[in-house]
């Protein structure tokens, strides 16, 4: 086992999920091209170039406003050297706003009522899912707010205070 460990440079369960996660996309990727293959690499190429070519420019674009409006907030706010700093705190809006994103694009015919028959088919009303979906965006913003404000209490609390005065030494 240390032997394979040394080698692998992980251990021989994430070995096997990985494998595992391999022969999956070969057994979807076999079954995906069963019907229409040129359909399907013609699908696959396109969301490469649009990835490439559209979304990545913006979203790029979009995390780097965001990072500047942070950064400025940042450094007019932290006057005070004392101030507590959180690293990486603009994640704390990448991670609930990829995820909704993820989500919306996922989702979307439905969100945005694109399917017609959906009613028909589950009993199920089209329009709650946009309301759905803004809920569940809601929730994680929230939930990553109240992971910054953890993370804001632990760096504030495992700092050593300025005020206090050092203790007295005694005289020999």
């Amino acid at each position: 086992m240390k032997g394979l460990r040394a080698r692998y440079g992980a251990s021989p369960l994430h070995l096997l999920l990985v494998l595992c996660s391999f022969f999956l996309a070969v057994y979807a990727g076999v079954r995906l091209l069963e019907g229409d293959t040129l359909g399907v690499l013609i699908w696959f190429v396109g969301a490469a170039l649009l990835h490439d070519l559209v979304f990545l420019p913006l979203y790029t674009a979009t995390d780097r406003v965001v990072q500047r409006l942070f950064r400025h907030r940042h450094r007019r706010r932290t006057a005070d050297p004392s101030a507590p700093v959180v690293a990486g705190g603009i994640n704390y809006v990448r991670v609930p706003a990829f995820v909704a994103l993820l989500l919306l694009l996922v989702w979307y015919p439905l969100i945005l009522r694109r399917v017609p028959g959906f009613t028909l088919y589950t009993g199920l009303p089209s329009g709650q899912f946009w309301d759905h979906w803004l809920l569940i965006t809601a929730a994680l913003f929230a939930a990553s707010v109240g992971c910054l404000l953890v993370a804001l209490w632990r760096t504030h609390r495992a700092r050593p205070r300025s005020e206090d005065p050092p203790s007295p030494q005694k005289a020999p």
